[in-house]
């Protein structure tokens, strides 16, 4: 959810520049250390045959390809590209062989070497969990209605052979727009558990959300009431299938989703079960502030910088609770990092702080106020129907022991005894096997789902009768 460097694209530039020395055209590939973080880049160079020069970035650990420089500026063997969205620059020269370049990254306040090295194309990370034939399930894309009616929902229903009707279960996704596939950093989490249930004799609904990719809406707008919202359309649409048992439909939530899951439970007697997927349940700012120590003490952060993050959180999060959305709060969260920036003891935390200035307008918006507020106990001891909560024991973003006590001892106090809940050793927020849980590692996990936490959800949703 959060990184300490903050990817855009920006418009691609041209610059005028004398004739090239070939050798500089291609694509370079070396490690960015940044504040405790390694971050793989590539680097790709060409040249038009008018003698224009572009370039562009992939962030492969962050997942994000294709940023185009805003200037670039090659005297050979002197290059210097420049994405001004970013605050970035990248200025070095490239060997006489060709081979590497050598240069200084500049970001914000801070800079740092980066030696990088020619390769003939930049590799794709290894998936082995993505799907392959033969596929003894059907995938049908189809469209179905949101509740709030003017949101049509775009994605694909996998319907197992044989002879149904089957149970089926909503996928709903986490924070941020995603695709049907839950799709990030390479991987496809929710294309993994679609293919696994449904190869068991599962249907399974995964649907791009409101705002994206083939669903209409406006995602920036919502708060996740109205994504529960498009989850319970979900179910609505999955009761109209002949292919589908009506009294065996359930929602599995990653993240927010997990959140979202009981919220539709609590109020339609349709869910027949959900699957919480490292849901929350405690309230959205006690979950950020231990989010934001738990990654910053694996990224290296020093006692020090600990609490002077927990202090500048307090005064934003004071600052979204008692301010309406507009210009007076937008004001207000910028004087905060202002304060930040001088109170940094170093470049890199400086760089940070510049970093989290340019994104406040994520911050202000409906969703993070929302999401600051909200406590899932009431919501939890409504929710009736059978329960699977599993987290992973390293994750960092939505940590289990609180979690998980707190989902429980909310069910407890409602009176709900059908629950199963379980912390998952070794495994991330995303359900990976992980060295320390930090985001930074997510992209260079080849597992994209554990096999243990699709085992648990296979079995969980065949035992619901």
């Amino acid at each position: 959810m959060f990184g300490s460097l903050i990817v855009a694209a920006a418009c691609l530039v041209a610059q005028d520049a004398p004739a090239a020395a070939p050798s500089v055209v291609g694509i370079y590939q070396g490690v960015l250390a940044v504040g405790g973080q390694k971050l793989r880049l590539a680097i790709h160079v060409d040249q038009a045959e008018d003698g224009t020069w572009s370039a562009a970035m992939d962030s492969l650990d962050q997942g994000a390809h294709g940023i185009k420089a805003s200037r670039v500026v090659v005297t050979p063997p002197d290059v210097s590209i420049e994405w001004s969205s970013m605050g970035a620059k990248l200025v070095g020269r490239v060997a006489d062989d060709g081979q590497r370049f050598d240069g200084t990254y500049t970001q914000g306040p801070f800079s740092v070497p980066l030696e990088l090295t020619r390769v003939e194309s930049v590799e794709a990370p290894k998936r082995p969990q993505l799907p392959q034939p033969p596929f003894p399930y059907t995938a049908i894309d189809v469209d179905f209605d949101s509740v709030d009616e003017d949101v049509e929902l775009a994605g694909t229903l996998t319907v197992p052979e044989g002879k149904g009707p089957f149970p089926a279960v909503v996928l709903v996704s986490g924070s941020g727009a995603q695709n049907r596939d839950e799709e990030l950093m390479g991987h496809k989490p929710f294309l993994v558990i679609a293919d696994h249930l449904s190869r068991r004799g599962i249907a399974v609904l995964r649907f791009d959300d409101r705002g994206t990719a083939q669903s209409t809406g406006n995602h920036g707008a919502a708060t996740s009431f109205d994504f529960a919202n498009d989850a319970e359309g979900a179910v609505r649409f999955l009761k109209t299938r002949a292919e589908i048992d009506p009294a065996r439909i359930g929602i599995a939530g990653h993240s927010e989703g997990g959140l979202i899951a009981p919220i539709v439970a609590a109020r339609s007697s349709d869910v027949a079960f959900i699957v919480m997927l490292a849901g929350p349940g405690i309230p959205g700012d006690q979950i950020l502030y231990l989010q934001n120590e738990l990654i910053a003490r694996a990224e290296g952060a020093s006692e020090e910088q600990l609490a002077r993050a927990k202090g500048i959180n307090e005064r934003i999060f004071a600052a979204l609770k008692e301010e309406e959305l507009g210009p007076r709060l937008s004001g207000k969260l910028m004087a905060i990092m202002e304060d930040a920036k001088r109170a940094a003891t170093t470049d890199v935390e400086r760089a940070e702080y510049e970093q989290a200035a340019m994104g406040v307008g994520q911050i202000a918006t409906p969703w993070f106020k929302a999401f600051l507020v909200y406590d899932p106990q009431p919501t939890l001891r409504a929710v009736k129907c059978p329960v699977l909560a599993l987290n992973g024991g390293k994750d960092l973003q939505v940590p289990p022991k609180e979690n998980l006590e707190a989902i429980e001892r909310a069910l407890r106090e409602g009176g709900n005894s059908k629950f199963v809940i379980r912390e998952l050793p070794g495994l991330n927020h995303l359900f990976q096997p992980t060295e320390t849980g930090a985001p930074s590692e997510y992209a260079m996990i080849e597992t994209t789902f554990s096999e243990d936490a699709l085992t648990a959800m296979t079995e969980f949703v065949l035992d619901v009768k």
